[in-house]
């Protein structure tokens, strides 16, 4: 069974779901990869309460650990990749080469990175903080602009 949400943000509704054992997804709706809701899917906010406090504290502009249970499904290189997101702080970027590095595949850049475009927990799972080696900002699931907004929220880019 699939629990699901939406909880609306500045930039659009995410799409929250559960499988059972924590958030499993967290996707715009234009999100690419993102899964459309199934006919046995079931509508319940409340395994979310805590997902949509944490993500309306994070658009106030409040510095949130997203201290979540994941249930992050893919790829041992997928999983790999998404937790090595999981150390990168707010208001700070990294680096697809040095996500690579993390994760013990330093010449494996263009694997990491289709692995971090697969991300299927937007924000807590901080894709949106991986910038190009030059600084600048290359894809984003949800769009280059959510992207932007993302990185002048948590003062990394100007407003």
């Amino acid at each position: 069974m699939v629990l699901y949400t939406q909880i609306p943000t500045p930039i659009g509704d995410l799409l929250a779901t559960d499988l059972g054992d924590g958030l499993a997804s967290l996707t715009f709706p234009e999100h690419r990869g993102a899964a459309p809701i199934g006919t046995d899917w079931r509508a319940d906010a409340g395994p979310f309460r805590e997902v949509a406090s944490a993500i309306d504290a994070y658009f106030a502009g409040e510095e949130v650990e997203f201290d979540l249970p994941l249930d992050l499904r893919g790829t041992d290189l997928q999983r790999q990749v998404w937790e090595a997101l999981l150390d990168c702080p707010y208001g700070r970027t990294t680096t697809y080469h040095d996500i690579a590095h993390r994760v013990g595949r330093p010449t494996a850049a263009r694997a990491v990175g289709g692995a971090i475009g697969r991300n299927p927990v937007a924000i807590v799972v901080p894709c949106h903080r991986v910038i190009a080696s030059n600084g600048s900002l290359t894809g984003y699931a949800g769009g280059l602009e959510r992207k932007r907004h993302l990185l002048a929220l948590e003062g990394v880019l100007a407003a």
